[in-house]
């Protein structure tokens, strides 16, 4: 009889030991999952995933609209110049240089600092002149921004927004920038519209105005949505980039953002408060010094 009992209690405390066991082995790997998740959701996983960044403007001197836009003085400097010191002050950039096939735009950029590539006249657009440069560089890089020269009041906290979006979508190849629509742009083809959805992923870009109502007017009560030039790119598919055939729409608008999407790519969008607009014809000159003199930037 006691050796029954003394099996029996020998029993109980096995199953007793072998249920603690299994519970602490439920206990850590819920733990070490939410340990997981917790990491994955962390602002500084985000800074560990593409985390070296570059930053690139594309410049060349021949355009059919403004050419010698690069170098033209707006209160006193070149644009370039001007474009590459609001690169500079972005925080998240390990590195800026200029990328320009012509000698007139690298001179002058080596004469205020700038780090310059020289890069051939073949590319058909700046992403294309971004991907050769990156191409050239010695470090390794994660993330190139296309921060286009023609911003030259660009703002560093806008660059270090795309950067960061990217950052934290693994599913995006491309972010980018947009920002309110003036109603007297609605209509004009040099201001590019954008239309995303309810993720904040692009749907599509234009140079009409989007979305277009039945009345075919602007309707100021409707948040259109203006794109900004600047874009980054995952470095891996800025190299795969280029050997994508052009598509259709990326023809028709003249917009080689449109290649992304045609391609079945996921490009992140972000919005910003930014009022001032690229200079994309000599009056756009006019209205960056004007707007220069009313905030007292010099």
């Amino acid at each position: 009889m006691a050796i029954g009992e003394s099996s029996s209690a020998q029993s109980g405390t096995n199953s007793e030991k072998s249920w603690w066991i299994l519970h602490g082995l439920i206990a850590g790997a819920t733990i070490a999952a939410a340990a997981a998740s917790y990491v994955a959701l962390s602002p500084r996983w985000y800074g560990k995933f593409r985390s070296r960044a570059v930053g690139i403007i594309p410049a060349r001197f021949a355009s059919s609209r403004f050419q010698g836009k690069p170098l033209v003085q707006i209160l006193g400097k070149p644009m370039i110049q001007r474009t590459w010191e609001r690169a500079k002050m972005a925080s998240t950039l390990d590195h800026v240089v200029v990328a320009t096939d012509d000698e007139k735009i690298a001179e002058c950029c080596r004469g205020f600092g700038a780090d310059v590539i020289m890069t051939s006249e073949s590319c058909q657009n700046g992403t294309e002149r971004c991907n050769e440069a990156l191409q050239k560089l010695e470090k390794k890089y994660d993330i190139v921004v296309n921060i286009q020269g023609d911003e030259p009041l660009i703002e560093p906290e806008i660059i270090d927004g795309v950067v960061q979006a990217l950052q934290r979508a693994p599913d995006a190849v491309f972010s980018t920038a947009v920002t309110s629509l003036k109603p007297e742009d609605g209509c004009d083809p040099n201001r590019v519209k954008c239309v995303v959805d309810n993720r904040g992923y692009a749907i599509y870009f234009s140079r009409g105005l989007i979305p277009y109502n039945k009345s075919g007017k602007v309707n100021p009560d409707f948040p259109y949505t203006l794109h900004l030039g600047i874009q980054s790119f995952d470095t891996k598919f800025l190299k795969i980039y280029p050997e994508l055939p052009p598509t259709p729409l990326q023809l028709e608008e003249d917009l080689e953002q449109l290649k992304v999407l045609e391609n079945g790519y996921k490009m992140k969008v972000i919005k910003v408060d930014h009022d001032a607009h690229g200079v994309d014809t000599p009056e756009d000159v006019v209205k960056i010094e004007s707007l220069m003199r009313e905030r007292n930037l010099s």
